[in-house]
């Protein structure tokens, strides 16, 4: 058993696929963080193999409403391990280590370039990455979510029931001012 894993994610919203993935990693470690990725909107950088990751359509939610969306449906799950929150900035490696501890293992599914990179930049900066499900088809994105949300579509079957709560208790103004359809 690993003592600490780590995946990571912009979670825009977590949705379904995120949860096999957290769950997936959390069967293999003592201890778990959870990094979202783009935390802060003022550093989020443009990457030519995701081009529009850094786009305000494609970043919704704040990393407090992402950050209790994890926890959520974290616990719901039951997932057995104890789950830590954390930002994680996956655009700035020099940040990494007032983060990340050294010896931490980062547990990735990898359905884009993009996620091609993010391996090599782990690998690249020192930590081990493990690759889950080599090969899966990717079953639910954050982008269908995102377009089922503003149109009023069914994507409470996209997400953990405890995702779908955290959503519905948003402030109506924050609901509006995010394009979400009533």
């Amino acid at each position: 058993m690993i003592p600490l894993g780590m995946v990571h994610g912009r979670f825009q919203p977590f949705h379904n696929g995120h949860l096999a993935y957290l769950l997936a990693a959390a069967s293999r470690c003592e201890r778990l963080l959870v990094g979202i990725t783009n935390p802060d909107p003022a550093r989020t950088r443009a990457e030519a193999e995701d081009p529009r990751r850094h786009l305000r359509e494609a970043n919704l939610f704040t990393y407090t409403e992402r950050l209790l969306m994890v926890e959520a449906a974290a616990r719901e799950a039951g997932v057995p391990v104890p789950v830590h929150v954390i930002p994680f900035p996956i655009n700035e490696p020099e940040l990494w280590p007032a983060y990340v501890p050294p010896g931490t293992v980062h547990f990735l599914r990898v359905f884009s370039p993009w996620g091609r990179v993010k391996l090599d930049r782990l690998r690249r900066g020192g930590y081990e990455a493990v690759l889950l499900d080599e090969g899966a088809a990717k079953d639910v994105s954050g982008e269908q979510v995102r377009h089922a949300l503003r149109s009023g579509g069914d994507w409470e079957r996209l997400v953990p029931a405890a995702v779908a709560r955290v959503i519905h208790s948003l402030p109506a103004e924050r609901a509006r001012d995010l394009g979400l359809a009533p």
